[in-house]
């Protein structure tokens, strides 16, 4: 696997590296193929989107295998692991994911590289989390499609942590140094380009579904399902951060305004600890529910 060590000269330039590149899974993703396969007779669709689900990597692999490999007569997109399950089978699954690189192996001798993947796919999982619920309060017409969304939210920069690791540790240093420093100002610094700019012209060139740009397009910020994956990703990136985050209040409201209930409803659906209450909450409801009460 190539490494990327200097910046490149246009957005395409970095779609091109990146796809010359294959997108490897986590190696909990690739040990838990492996015992599935093991009772292939009993394994069911639902046991394997668990553990696809899991990865935000290899659920990019997937989406991007089964858009290449579209069939003439398939007039829609697959944009839901269930349905790319149901389309490929689990038989021609394992086939076509029984070796897969993994990224452990791909930063191996860069461990800074590989924290700073993980805390990015976690913080991933956990908007996924909360994007699926905040879509159920919404009763948004498909859940399934917000969770992808939300789950690829941070696609770019997890291919950056991969294939791109020193530059991408350098954003990170660069922000570490300034704590004021918005994060496209350091990548456009670094890479020339934007995390963004490389995820948009990524899902058009590795075919993933169209649906997840326009999910993803946050010059959409008042579409509601737009406004819950980013707010979702926003939120799960604040908390990483701790519970007294100085952004978390206005996350709050921003959500309790968008799922049209009560910020300490929404509280306790997140399972905020007690503590952080009075920080997270308006002034008009911190005083009204103290710790003590609640």
């Amino acid at each position: 696997m190539a490494v990327l060590t200097h910046a490149l000269s246009s957005v395409d330039a970095y779609v091109e590296f990146f796809s010359r590149q294959p997108i490897p899974a986590l190696r909990r993703t690739v040990g838990e193929f492996q015992r599935l396969n093991q009772d292939i007779d009993k394994v069911t669709r639902q046991d394997i989107a668990r553990a696809v689900l899991g990865d935000p990597l290899m659920t990019m692999r997937l989406l991007s295998h089964i858009e290449s490999h579209r069939k003439a007569t398939q007039n829609h997109d697959i944009v839901t692991i269930g349905s790319a399950l149901v389309m490929m089978g689990i038989v021609p699954f394992f086939k076509a994911f029984g070796d897969l690189p993994t990224a452990e192996d791909a930063l191996a001798s860069r461990p800074r590289a590989l924290l700073g993947l993980l805390k990015v796919v976690g913080r991933a999982c956990r908007a996924a989390h909360y994007a699926r619920d905040w879509a159920v309060v919404r009763r948004d017409l498909d859940v399934n499609e917000i969770t992808i969304a939300a789950l690829l939210h941070e696609a770019a920069e997890m291919m950056c942590w991969i294939d791109a690791p020193d530059l991408t540790q350098r954003v990170y240093d660069m922000q570490r140094a300034d704590r004021g420093l918005r994060s496209v100002v350091a990548q456009r610094e670094v890479f020339g380009v934007t995390a963004r700019d490389i995820q948009s012209a990524l899902i058009r060139a590795w075919c993933l579904p169209e649906l997840l740009l326009n999910l993803l397009d946050e010059s959409q910020a008042n579409d509601p399902r737009v406004r819950t994956i980013t707010l979702a990703a926003d939120f799960a990136r604040h908390v990483s951060l701790g519970w007294d985050n100085a952004a978390l209040p206005d996350d709050v409201a921003c959500l309790s305004a968008l799922l049209h209930i009560p910020p300490e409803t929404l509280l306790r659906r997140i399972d905020a600890p007690e503590e952080s209450w009075p920080k997270l909450l308006p002034a008009a409801y911190a005083g009204a529910f103290p710790a003590a009460q609640r």
